[in-house]
């Protein structure tokens, strides 16, 4: 033999397409390897080093030496085999990575930015895409598949009379009629709030809900109750929850992407949280649709201030820190009523 001509290690040979494993030995010479049955006879896999395929060192996880022909050796000695592919110009790059910890700081550093970069950038921008790309058929069916499912887990069949229903529904559709999209694009529900309580929202498709809760903790006052509804308004004339699902939804495949396999629980975990998520919006998209639900009921005479009173409401009633879900999702604030007043002030003429 040469001088470069020598055992590697010993390990086991399985066969092409087959199970079967024999004891083996890996020598090499010059470029090339192969492998030899410990019982003796003519090399069984011959292949030059730059198309074997070699497994990265991962700890003591046993290295595979994938041949061209399909045929597989397995060894544990790691050492040795990476001394030689060293040798011939080949090294493991996990193992690399797992040897000098700078470079595995730098390489998550790198993940942790590109993962910002996706966050900030990446999917604000296929937010958009989506929603304009997003058919009435798709929005449609998100409405009534997320109406459905809190029907059965959360909400009951209103107690209201329907007089009362009709009219609320009458005053909303008259500030309805001053909206982008008008009184036919929206289909006000009335539900018994149960667990979340006091509580108004709007699906993607115009679809919005009422709870008796919220109705009684206004005593009546219609501005109020049409003051929210005006609100929930602004939120479907701006996409806003179709962007928050969206931009949920992409969170969560986001992190999956990055954590990988997380399991179905782990999936379940994401898919649901996402959707909890999109129930509530950021501070700049209440803070529109407040300034909607102002504009909308100055044209329909009714009184602009409405939506402020309402949430200095819920805040002597109900208080600041209650757990109240309309509080938790539509955060109302002394700062966010102060900026309804100014809004008004400068839609009135003379600031009054």
């Amino acid at each position: 033999m040469a001088s470069d001509d020598k055992r590697i290690v010993a390990g086991r040979w399985h066969p092409p397409r087959s199970s079967r494993a024999e004891a083996a030995g890996l020598f090499g010479e010059g470029k090339t390897l192969f492998v030899r049955l410990e019982t003796g006879g003519d090399p069984v896999s011959v292949g030059d080093v730059n198309r074997v395929e070699v497994s990265d060192r991962i700890g003591r996880v046993p290295r595979r030496i994938v041949f061209p022909d399909g045929s597989m050796f397995e060894a544990g000695d790691n050492d040795a085999i990476d001394g030689w592919l060293k040798r011939h110009g080949r090294t493991g790059i996990i193992h690399e990575v797992e040897r000098f910890h700078p470079r595995l700081l730098a390489f998550v550093a790198a993940i942790i930015l590109l993962s910002f970069a996706i966050y900030r950038y990446a999917v604000p921008a296929l937010v958009e895409i989506a929603v304009v790309v997003t058919p009435p058929a798709v929005t449609e069916w998100m409405a009534s598949g997320t109406l459905l499912s809190l029907d059965k887990a959360v909400f009951s069949p209103s107690d209201l009379p329907e007089e009362k229903k009709n009219e609320i529904r009458s005053a909303f559709n008259e500030v309805a009629a001053h909206s982008v999209r008008g009184v036919a694009s929206y289909n006000l529900n009335f539900r018994k709030g149960g667990v979340i309580g006091p509580n108004a929202f709007a699906l993607p498709d115009g679809t919005l809900v009422i709870t008796d809760e919220l109705i009684t903790l206004t005593d009546g006052d219609m501005d109020m109750i049409v003051g929210v509804l005006a609100h929930e308004i602004g939120h479907v004339e701006r996409d806003h929850s179709l962007r928050q699902l969206y931009r949920a939804a992409g969170t969560a495949g986001l992190i999956m992407l990055i954590a990988g396999d997380v399991g179905s629980a782990g999936e379940d975990i994401l898919t649901n949280g996402a959707a909890l998520v999109s129930l509530s919006y950021s501070r700049d998209a209440e803070s529109e649709a407040d300034r909607i639900s102002v504009e909308l009921m100055a044209k329909a005479g009714r009184d602009p201030r409405a939506i402020g009173r309402f949430f200095a409401r819920l805040e002597e009633k109900l208080g600041v820190d209650s757990e109240t879900s309309f509080i938790s999702t539509h955060p109302g604030t002394a700062e966010r009523r102060q900026a309804i007043e100014d809004y008004v002030k400068s839609l009135t003429p003379g600031g009054t």
